[in-house]
């Protein structure tokens, strides 16, 4: 019988941990970024390539197994933006509002049926021996007019999924994590980590 595994949280945003967290109980045990670990400066090309710098950045400090992921909002009509820089499309300061506020001012005028856009999500565990394991989630949809309810964080209130019944990700509550980008990686992750010895 194997024990679950123990991960490191590399995440410092607490709607993304505790997003983490609800898909992951009961597969593996999480434990909190230390606090004073400095923020990972997430430069890189891909979502791939941040999910490794955070979580080689959290594994290389504490010394455990570190899980990090990075996700972005791909939007058709805007060639595949905010992409990467889904987080700081506004600004470096990674507000969430401002983002949002962009986005629609940049579709403005584009007609609901070419509004289409996915979020992928890309989780990433690093091991102290430097072996990883990853997995992608991506849920399809599109980019509302207006932001709907007050759930979730991010692009969440402007985020319809084909898979839904027209709410958008803010207005689904826990639902979302049935359907959602990162639910899919995260449930993906455990699985290969369950079997990956």
């Amino acid at each position: 019988m194997t024990s679950r595994p123990q991960l490191v949280v590399a995440s410092a945003n607490p709607d993304k941990v505790a997003e983490i967290a609800l898909v992951l109980d009961g597969l593996v045990d999480l434990e909190p970024r230390p606090a004073d670990l400095p923020d990972v400066v997430e430069d890189g090309d891909t979502l791939e390539d941040n999910a490794r710098l955070k979580a080689v950045a959290v594994c290389e400090a504490t010394g455990r197994a570190a899980v990090a992921d990075d996700t972005g909002l791909e939007v058709d009509a805007l060639g595949g933006a905010p992409g990467v820089r889904s987080a700081r499309y506004a600004g470096d300061d990674g507000d969430a509002v401002a983002n949002t506020a962009r986005l629609l001012s940049e579709l403005h005028g584009i007609p609901a049926g070419r509004r289409t856009a996915r979020f992928r999500t890309v989780a990433l565990v690093r091991r102290p021996d430097g072996t990883e394991v990853m997995a992608t989630g991506t849920v399809e949809g599109r980019i509302a007019e207006a932001p709907t309810g007050d759930g979730g964080f991010g692009y969440d209130p402007v985020f319809v999924p084909v898979e839904g019944d027209g709410r958008s990700f803010a207005e689904m509550g826990d639902e979302k994590h049935n359907i959602s980008h990162r639910g899919r990686a995260f449930r993906i992750l455990a699985r290969r980590l369950a079997t990956d010895d």
